[in-house]
Parts: structure tokens; C-alpha cells; sequence
């Protein structure tokens, strides 16, 4: 089709708009993870409690973004996404006084009654907040596919998967400030510091270990604000996607972009025919959807775990640990974009040869960042993983670019939904798997638990280099093959 300025115009207004949508979304969920260390020094949460929610949440995750999938291929995706975002920032108000809720359920400001309860509240919470959290991407891929022609998706839709690794990147360094300046000063108060010791299973004659707990002592309840500065932002964001969000060509006025739109309205019985053949039998897709569940293994665990993992096996500050996992999404961001760049330059469009690549090169720097001493100075340390991160986006971006060009636009965000599915099922590993696992390493050889856990990412991400191996012929979309 003949590219207009004004198709121009509103595609990239749609692009940049979600952009900004969908790194807000992230501002209402990946700002938990922040809280975590507060949460486990003040109240003595575990990392298996902390596992099994992450391990809920992610599975529903997964259930919404498919359900939502399914939605956004019939309905207005201006509606869908602020809606969604509405109701995230509702949830996440609602996280900043979970301890309140506690305590009038209750009775109690502490003990196993009080802290099982606000693990429980803390739970519903999160699996209320994961659901909205469904309809953030497939609104998204849906309007992708319909605003960028299947040669330019890989590039155009890079720059667009930039935006989950913006909101990560800036929530972690604004939820690193928070837990390092705000909340209230107890660090001075011997019973309270005695406590956080005993919540963190750290003996109180050992120094060098103190000064982790005197950090949480003196920034007490500033876990609460992890969730309501978020909560104000992602507030904010819902107004602005309703106001300058709109949906596909046809609803301005312009012409679509595929020839695969021009069905019209189908019968329900043709249009479940069509995903049957482009999605649920279609070999690809399953394979798409079997690597993205080895990729978000590796991104979620270092993304979730992250903050306490530098706190706890390499002496970080919460600060320091924040800045750490920004850079990490800030390299993604790069990632993202030169892969993205070389597939359309280098591979013709198919996204599936470009993530083998990037797997191969997960697992080279995760094996250099496990085998760095104790005494590797921190600025190599933070490279080293930020590379990680630089190959993990890659993949996490382009399955999704794939699989929409692989159903067609018709389907991209069912399919979207389906591979998001098994992506978020990670969460089983990366969740609960590494929370007990790390429990248990602790009362055996504490020093050396989190070097387990980077040795099963390792093997994961050969694992995935193996699946996109599976489907290295196929060709670069499914255009043609929908008929």
C-alpha cells in the first residue's frame, strides 16, 4: 500500500502511545518485587511464601494474557488498555496497606497470625492486580499488527518492546530510592534491629552482615511506598491512553494494511476455524510458545529474585541493587532494538534465527557472571549481567513479533496470548521453584544457593537454543498460509 503522511502520522502515535501505556503497566508490577527485602526484614516473610505468590501470580498472568487475547481481537483497544491500567493502580494502593488490613482482621501488629494473613492478603492482591495485568499487551500486539506491514514489524515493533524495558528500568531506580531514603528510622531501636537479624537469619555478632540489617532498620514501612507512588503514576498514565489512544486504521478513517482485514464481520464459527489452523494446530506457534516459556525462566528469575540476590550473596545496598537491575533493562532496551534491527536487515523477518543467537549468548554470560570471584569489582559484575540482559530482550521481544506474524494479524493477539501463557507458566520455576530451592540451599550451605540457581539458568538457556533449533526452515510469517 501506498504510505501516507497521515498514516504515518497515527502509526506512530499509536506506537508511541502504547509505548508509554505498557512501560506504566510495568510501573504497577515489577515494583513488588522492591518491597520484597522490606517485607522480609520487617516481617519475616519467606522466599518459599514469596516463590508460591510469584508462582500464582505469574500462572494467572499467563491466563489473563490469554483470555485478553482472545478479547482484544474483538474489541476497542483504547477501552481494554486504560481500563486495565485503571484497575492495576487501584490494586496497587491497595498493597500499600496490606499491613493495615492485616491488623483489623486480626487484631495483631505481628507474630505468625498477623504476617499469615498479610501473606494471604498480599496474595489475593497480586492475583487480582496479575489479571488486570492481562490487558496491557495483547491490546498492544493486536494494533501493532494492524499499523506495521509484516516487512517492517521486526523493527518498528522493537522499538515498541523497548517500552517494558523503560518502565522496569525507571521503576527499579525509583523503587531502589524509595526503599534507600524514605520510611522511618528505627535503626537505633535494639529490639526492632534484633528482629529484622532474626527475620533475615542473620547472627548479630556477625559484622559485616549487620550492616544489612541496620539499612532495613532505618527505612522501616518503606515498602508502602513501593506501591502507592507507582499506583499515582500508572493513575495518571490511564487518563492519558484514553484520551490519545485510538483503535485500528479504519476507526480514523484510513485505509488497513492487509488484505486479510477485508473479511469483515465472520461468523464465530468461521473466525474459531481460522485460529484453530493459525494458532492451536499450528506447529510453530507451539514451538514459539515452548522457547518463550524457557526465555521468561531466565528474565523472570533474574528480574524477581534480582534486588535480593545482590543484597544477599553479593552485598549490594538495595540502592545499589536497584541501579544494577535497571541497567540490566536499560542494556534490554539495546538489546531489543539491535535485534530487532537485524532481523528485518540481516534475516528477512524471521525472528526465530535471531533468538537461537541470543540464547547462545544468555548462556555465555550467565556462566561468566557465576564463575567472577567474590573480589570481582561490582562495575564488572553489573556489565557482565547487564549483557545477560542485552541477549534475554531479544528473544522476549521477537517470540511476540514472531508469533503475530506467524498467525497473521487476524490472530496476533490470540497467539500472543497463547505464547504468553507458557511464558508466564515460567513462573512455576522461576517462582516457587527458586523460593523453596534457595530456602533449603540456605540451611545447607547459605554461600553458595544463589550459584545453584544461576547453574539451572544456564541449562535453561541451552535448552532454548535447542527449540528455536526445531524451527530454524520455517519461513519468516504466515501470510498466504491463512486461506
Amino acid at each position: 500500500m501506498k504510505t501516507t503522511k497521515s498514516f504515518l502520522y497515527w502509526q506512530w502515535r499509536t506506537i508511541f502511545v502504547t509505548m508509554i501505556g505498557y512501560a506504566l503497566f510495568y510501573f504497577v508490577r515489577k515494583n513488588f518485587s522492591f518491597a520484597i527485602p522490606g517485607l522480609s526484614a520487617e516481617y519475616g516473610i519467606t522466599k518459599t511464601s514469596f516463590g508460591i505468590i510469584m508462582t500464582l501470580v505469574t500462572i494467572v498472568y499467563g491466563l489473563s494474557r490469554f483470555l485478553n487475547g482472545y478479547l482484544a481481537d474483538r474489541t476497542n483497544a483504547r477501552y481494554h488498555m486504560a481500563i486495565g491500567l485503571l484497575l492495576c493502580a487501584i490494586a496497587n494502593y491497595a498493597f500499600g496497606f496490606g499491613a493495615d488490613i492485616s491488623t483489623l482482621l486480626t487484631g495483631e501488629t505481628s507474630g505468625p497470625q498477623f504476617t499469615n494473613m498479610m501473606v494471604m492478603i498480599f496474595g489475593i492482591i497480586l492475583i487480582l492486580n496479575n489479571f488486570f495485568q492481562g490487558s496491557g499487551f495483547p491490546p498492544c500486539a493486536r494494533l501493532l499488527s494492524h499499523w506495521i506491514p509484516a516487512n517492517e514489524l521486526a523493527t518498528k515493533m522493537s522499538v515498541w518492546n523497548t517500552s517494558h524495558s523503560i518502565g522496569a528500568s525507571i521503576v527499579a531506580i525509583l523503587c531502589g530510592y524509595v526503599m534507600g531514603t524514605l520510611g522511618t528510622n528505627m535503626s537505633a531501636n535494639p529490639e526492632i534491629v534484633a528482629n529484622i537479624a532474626t527475620n533475615l537469619h542473620i547472627n548479630m555478632a556477625e559484622a559485616d552482615r549487620m550492616q544489612s540489617v541496620l539499612e532495613s532498620a532505618a527505612h522501616m514501612g518503606a515498602w508502602r511506598w513501593c506501591f502507592w507512588i507507582p499506583a499515582t503514576i500508572a493513575l495518571c498514565g490511564s487518563v492519558f491512553i484514553f484520551a490519545f489512544l485510538r483503535d485500528t486504521p479504519s476507526s480514523v478513517g484510513l485505509q488497513e494494511i492487509h488484505t486479510v482485514n477485508k473479511k469483515g464481520k465472520e461468523s464465530g464459527a468461521e473466525y474459531k476455524a481460522f485460529l484453530s489452523k493459525m494458532v492451536f494446530r499450528n506447529r510453530l506457534i507451539w514451538i514459539l510458545a515452548i522457547s518463550n516459556f524457557l526465555v521468561y525462566i531466565v528474565r523472570f528469575a533474574v528480574l524477581d529474585w534480582g534486588p535480593t540476590f545482590l543484597k544477599e550473596a553479593r552485598g549490594m545496598s538495595l540502592s545499589g541493587a536497584g541501579w544494577t537491575v535497571s541497567l540490566f533493562e536499560i542494556f534490554g532496551i539495546l538489546g531489543t532494538l539491535f535485534f530487532g534491527w537485524a532481523t528485518d536487515k540481516w534475516m528477512q523477518g524471521k525472528a526465530h534465527r535471531t533468538c537461537l543467537f541470543c540464547m547462545l549468548g544468555v548462556a555465555l554470560f550467565m556462566t561468566v557472571f557465576l564463575i567472577l570471584p567474590q573480589t570481582t569489582p561490582v562495575w564488572l559484575m553489573i556489565v557482565v549481567l547487564a549483557m545477560a540482559g542485552f541477549c534475554i530482550y531479544g528473544p522476549q521481544a521477537l517470540i511476540g513479533i514472531a508469533a503475530a506474524n506467524q498467525a497473521t494479524n487476524r490472530a496476533a493477539a490470540t497467539a500472543n496470548g497463547f505464547v504468553g501463557l507458557f511464558g508466564y507458566a515460567s513462573g512455576l520455576v522461576s517462582g516457587i521453584g527458586v523460593g523453596i530451592f534457595v530456602d533449603l540451599m540456605n540451611k545447607v550451605n547459605p554461600e553458595k544457593s544463589w550459584d545453584y540457581v544461576f547453574m539451572g539458568m544456564i541449562g535453561v538457556a541451552i535448552l532454548g537454543v535447542l527449540t528455536f533449533s526445531a524451527m530454524w526452515s520455517a519461513k519468516a510469517d504466515g501470510y498466504g498460509e491463512e486461506n
